[in-house]
C-alpha cells in the first residue's frame, strides 16, 4: 500500500500503457519495455541508494517494463476449474506459483480486452490483484472463526482475500483512515460476496485502545509507504520520491506496527507488509519492534515452499545495522519474479 494510495489501487487504471495500447521494445528475456522509456528520469539520489541495494540496471529494466496482469479467483463464489472453463476461449491463464487461486492472465484474441469489463469481474468471480500482493494474506494464514484486523484495508484486495481464506466465518475488521477510500473498499467487499467483514474509519493508531484487552487472532498491517516497488504500475512514484518522505513514513509505520502488535492476542500472528523497497520502511521498522518488545518473535517465511524467488533482507544500510533475525523477512525486487516489489514480515506474539 503506497503513500500515494489514492492513485495506486489494485483495480485502478495503470499510469502506464497496456501492451494492447502501444508497441513496445522486447528484451532477450521477453520483457516488454514501455514506450519512451529512455525519457524517464530517475533522480540521482534514487540511483545512488538503489545501487547499494541491488543491481540498479536490472531493477530499472524491470521497473520500466509492462506489469503482467494478475487475477485471484474468488472461491467463495466459483471454483477454480469452473472459472478456467469460463475464460478458456479468450484468455490464457498461467498459475502464480505461490497462490493456488492466482493466475497471470493474457488475452489470446485480437483486439484489446479489459479484464475489468468481464462479466466474471462484475459478478465477483475474480479480483484483479498483483501477484506479489497475494503474498501477505497467504503468510498471515487466517483461519475459520478467527477475529482478524486489516488495519490499512482499502481498496480491499487483501481484505477480500483474507475473508476468502476465512470462508466468510469469524469476524474481519477492514479499516482505513480516509473516508473517500471506504467507497471502493465497500464496493469490492459487496462485489466479492463478503459477509463476515465490518468496515471502520479511523487512524490505525487509535486501535491502541484495545491493548488492555487484545481481541485479535491475526493482524495485517499493509502499511502506507513510498511505493518504490510499484514503479512499473505508477511512474508518479519517481516524481514524488524523496528521502524526507521516507523518514516521515518510517515513523508512521513504526507506530502502526507497534499498535498492531499490542492489540494481538498472545499466540497471535501479525504480518507487516509494504510495496516499497526502502530499508527504513521495512527492515528498520521490524527491527524497531523487536528491540521494543521481547515477546515479538519473527517467524521465518518459507519462500522455497511457497515457490517465491526473493532477495536477501538488508542487515546493514548506510550507518544502520539490524538484528540477524531480520534475515527471516521476505524482500522481493521486481526482477525476482517479474512482479511488483514487496516486503513481508511475519511476527508472533509470545
Amino acid at each position: 500500500m503506497a503513500d500515494q494510495q489514492s492513485i495506486i489501487d489494485e483495480e485502478a487504471d495503470d499510469d502506464l500503457l497496456t501492451e494492447d495500447e502501444a508497441k513496445s521494445d522486447e528484451t532477450s528475456d521477453n520483457l516488454k519495455i514501455i514506450p519512451n522509456h529512455e525519457e524517464i528520469i530517475f533522480k540521482d539520489k534514487f540511483i545512488e541508494r538503489y545501487s547499494k541495494l541491488t543491481d540498479f540496471e536490472t531493477f530499472k529494466k524491470y521497473s520500466l517494463s509492462f506489469l503482467r496482469r494478475t487475477i485471484r479467483v474468488n472461491t467463495l463464489k466459483i471454483s477454480v476449474p469452473e472459472l478456467k472453463k469460463r475464460l478458456k476461449e479468450n484468455w490464457k491463464l498461467t498459475p502464480v506459483p505461490w497462490c493456488k487461486e492466482g493466475f497471470w492472465i493474457e488475452n489470446i484474441k485480437d483486439g484489446r480486452r479489459d479484464i475489468g469489463n468481464l462479466v466474471e469481474h462484475s459478478l465477483g468471480y475474480i479480483y484483479i490483484q498483483e501477484a506479489s500482493s497475494l503474498i501477505p494474506p497467504i503468510v498471515l494464514e487466517p483461519k475459520k472463526n478467527e477475529v482478524v484486523l486489516d488495519m490499512c484495508a482499502s481498496p480491499g484486495s487483501k481484505t477480500t482475500q483474507i475473508a476468502q481464506y476465512m470462508k466468510n466465518t469469524g469476524l474481519l475488521i477492514a479499516n482505513d483512515y480516509k473516508g473517500m477510500r471506504l467507497a471502493p473498499l465497500g464496493m469490492n467487499i459487496q462485489r466479492m460476496g463478503i459477509t463476515n467483514t465490518v468496515i471502520t474509519l479511523m487512524e490505525g493508531r487509535y486501535f491502541a485502545n484495545f491493548k488492555q484487552n487484545p481481541i485479535f487472532d491475526k493482524v495485517l498491517v499493509d502499511a502506507p509507504c513510498s511505493g518504490t516497488g510499484n514503479i512499473r504500475r505508477s511512474l508518479k512514484t519517481l516524481l514524488i520520491w524523496n528521502p524526507d518522505m521516507i523518514k516521515r513514513l518510517g515513523g508512521t509505520q513504526k507506530q502502526l506496527l507497534r499498535t498492531g502488535f499490542e492489540i494481538l492476542k498472545p499466540g497471535g500472528t501479525l504480518v507487516y507488509s509494504t510495496c516499497t523497497l526502502e530499508p527504513e520502511e521495512n527492515e528498520a521498522v521490524v527491527d524497531s519492534l523487536l528491540e521494543q518488545y521481547p515477546n515479538a518473535k519473527l517467524q521465518k517465511i518459507d519462500a522455497k515452499k511457497l515457490k517465491i524467488n526473493h532477495s536477501p533482507a538488508i542487515l546493514k544500510f548506510e550507518d544502520k545495522e539490524y538484528s540477524s533475525e531480520i534475515e527471516k523477512c521476505l524482500r522481493i525486487f521486481p526482477q525476482d519474479n517479474d512482479s511488483e516489489g514487496f516486503f513481508v514480515a511475519k511476527i508472533k506474539k509470545e
